[in-house]
């Protein structure tokens, strides 16, 4: 059986939910999928596959301070280390595994190989960064240049990620492959009014909870809150009429969001496509200084979609003026075998 590393990076959840129907996809066409990467990320796919190999990969521990851009500049000696030795990890192990034929990077940088077909996965071809967009964005290109193609998770026109996936760059192989989702749009009753769904950086995360179980203390509608915490064992409880989940798997959250009137939650890529699928309604709360997020809710504001708050200014009466937005939409894309046709030891 030819197998193909997936391996998403570990920067919340968002890296490895959407390696899922990759993964589902590879699994269908007779391909065995090896999946690679740290931390929660790890953890997560190791709970949705795990009948599947593992491969764990060095951390590119990450920290966050206020000036995200900068607190990343500072760390970049740390995480070319870091790159450096997931690149020597995987070169040991196609090594030694000569049915090893592909490799799928979702924006991890040293997985890619001259032995093998290597792909990167993003929808960012265009880092922003204010004023150092440019160079932040040239950087990135640069690092996609050295795998044989790129896929975009988004349709042709960019319909969902906007200026980030539309520049055209010379010597990028670039493929857009549609929207990516673990969902299935299905007919399922409603039973819940408002599901929270938190995610992202910890200190972040921790902030985001608070404000929203306060903000909902005497709210009397049916309202369930997922943590976004990978933990080992599931658990349930109650706080200010609020029902909380420290984390749910792919097949739960899917019947949650089902049942869902409006889905509250960070503006993250992967969630703006799981949300799409399943048509539904939504409030977007960005990270506070991640230029994506922020960007992508007010592209998708501007085009009627969303509305969206910063955290500091969100407040329950905010969620009115969803009634005025249409709700994200757009049918899963089908992975078939052609997409796999490329890969093979070289």
């Amino acid at each position: 059986m030819k197998k193909i590393i997936i391996a998403p990076l570990n920067w919340g959840l968002g890296h490895a939910t959407r390696c899922v129907p990759i993964i589902n996809a590879l699994l269908k066409n007779n391909f065995t999928p090896i999946i690679a990467s740290d931390g929660d990320a790890l953890i997560y796919l190791q709970k949705e596959f795990p009948n599947l190999e593992s491969l764990k990969l060095p951390s590119y521990n990450i920290s966050y301070a206020k000036n995200l851009k900068w607190s990343l500049f500072l760390q970049l000696p740390k995480i070319i280390k870091a790159v450096q030795k997931e690149q020597q990890l995987i070169t040991d192990f196609i090594a030694k595994n000569n049915d090893v034929v592909g490799l799928i990077s979702d924006n991890r940088f040293g997985v890619r190989s001259n032995k093998v077909t290597s792909v990167y996965i993003t929808h960012q071809l265009t880092i922003l960064s204010g004023w150092s967009t440019i160079f932040t964005s040239k950087i990135h290109q640069n690092i996609i240049k050295k795998f044989d193609e790129c896929w975009i998770p988004d349709t042709e026109n960019s319909q969902f990620s906007g200026k980030l996936s539309s520049p055209k760059i010379e010597n990028i192989n670039k493929k857009y492959i549609g929207v990516l989702s673990r969902f299935e749009k299905k007919e399922i009753e409603k039973s819940i009014d408002i599901l929270i769904i938190l995610s992202g950086i910890e200190s972040q995360r921790i902030s985001l909870e608070k404000k929203i179980l306060q903000e909902f203390k005497n709210y009397s509608k049916n309202v369930v809150l997922i943590q976004g915490k990978v933990e080992n064992q599931q658990k349930i409880s109650v706080k200010n009429g609020v029902k909380i989940y420290n984390f749910v798997l792919s097949d739960e959250l899917e019947i949650l969001i089902h049942q869902t009137e409006l889905v509250i939650c960070r503006s993250g890529y992967s969630s703006i496509m799981d949300l799409a699928v399943l048509e539904k309604k939504a409030f977007f709360i960005p990270t506070k200084h991640q230029t994506e997020q922020e960007y992508l809710a007010k592209y998708l504001a501007k085009k009627q979609l969303v509305t969206f708050s910063s955290e500091e200014n969100f407040t329950l009466n905010l969620l009115k003026n969803t009634q005025h937005y249409t709700g994200l939409s757009s049918k899963k894309t089908v992975i078939y075998a052609d997409l796999f046709c490329l890969f093979k030891r070289k």
